[in-house]
């Protein structure tokens, strides 16, 4: 290959590498001190909001079961089918005596008007028309009754499907087919992530601070922070460990989280000054955490410093940085400005 076939290539090369900066042209923020809520972190637990069992409330044998362990239900869903022949038997005759008793009350009106006439004529006794009144009061109290059994009986009917209150996931199935169920046997068991909560067990030196309105935050595992809808602090300690449950409810529909998990809970108990710096300033290189300094030379240094929590988009600094020193926004670019102000340093030497 010659020269001149080769140029084409360098060209690309040269061009496809990233173009070194100016020092003084990278975006830098200066580490500045600043009042930043003081937080006591503790572990929760997260737990559903809505864990229901559900259970028979009429007996009969599980004919089918249509859902089992880690499916998801929807609202109103039928989990299982209980045998229904006796039930629909007792509808069909609920359903005649009520044929009857409407027939019954249809005479007794039409039996208590012709009577009631007659009595208006006075060509019937008072007693006859007593005799008619009670006749169509009787009709009328027999025909609620029936209408009432007729009720029972569809409720019955309907309670030989089980259905679920609410779309979840099934946790626990605590039937089998053929097996026969009681009223108020468990069915099954469910949770809803729709809605969850943490619980905190809360020192009791905390609570003042808590009960005054402290901000609380929830920090899951995989990043990110969480502001609870609502906070609940029972009013009573535990007699063990002296501390308070804390109940956070988080917003509706909060994904990333399961029941069990545990999650770190942030409680303000007051305010401190801190030196603190934009996170994405921040390098992590294996077990080194750094960041890309420029001095006043406008020349870069690499730093190696230690960090404490993290607040919103910023990073508290504990060691290695002082106030008014600017570090690069770019930690990619910076890094490449280094590499090449070295090579230059190198060259110039």
């Amino acid at each position: 290959m010659n020269l001149t076939s080769l140029i084409p290539i360098l060209a690309t090369l040269l061009a496809a590498a990233p173009a070194s900066q100016d020092p003084a042209s990278l975006a830098t923020a200066a580490a500045e001190y600043r009042v930043i809520p003081r937080e006591y972190r503790l572990d929760g637990v997260v737990e559903a909001v809505r864990r229901t069992t559900v259970s028979a409330q009429t007996q009969g044998q599980v004919q089918e079961i249509l859902y089992d362990v880690d499916d998801f239900v929807t609202r109103n869903a039928v989990l299982v089918r209980l045998k229904d022949t006796e039930h629909r038997s007792r509808l069909t005759q609920a359903e005649a005596e009520l044929k009857s008793a409407t027939a019954d009350l249809e005479q007794a009106r039409d039996e208590h008007a012709r009577v009631k006439g007659l009595h208006e004529r006075q060509l019937v006794s008072d007693s006859a028309m007593d005799s008619a009144n009670a006749a169509l009061k009787g009709a009328q109290a027999r025909f609620e009754a029936a209408v009432a059994g007729v009720e029972q009986a569809q409720e019955q009917l309907e309670y030989t499907q089980i259905r679920a209150p609410y779309s979840g996931i099934v946790t626990h199935r605590h039937v089998e087919l053929g097996e026969v169920a009681s009223p108020g046997q468990p069915v099954m068991s469910g949770i809803s992530l729709d809605e969850l909560r943490v619980l905190v067990d809360v020192p009791q030196s905390l609570i003042p601070a808590v009960r005054g309105g402290g901000e609380v935050r929830v920090y899951p595992a995989d990043g990110g922070v969480l502001t609870p809808t609502n906070i609940t602090i029972f009013p009573f300690a535990d007699l063990g460990s002296n501390t308070f449950k804390v109940r956070v409810d988080l917003a509706e529909g909060t994904k990333s989280l399961f029941p069990g998990m545990f999650v770190k809970t942030g409680f303000t108990i007051g305010e401190r000054r801190e030196l603190v710096i934009p996170a994405q300033a921040v390098v992590y290189r294996s077990e080194v955490t750094g960041v890309y300094v420029l001095g006043g030379d406008s020349r870069l240094q690499f730093r190696q410093i230690r960090t404490g929590r993290a607040f919103d988009d910023q990073i508290v600094v504990l060691a290695g940085l002082s106030e008014g020193e600017r570090v690069a926004l770019d930690p990619v670019a910076a890094g490449a400005t280094l590499k090449d102000q070295t090579a230059r340093g190198s060259h110039d030497g």
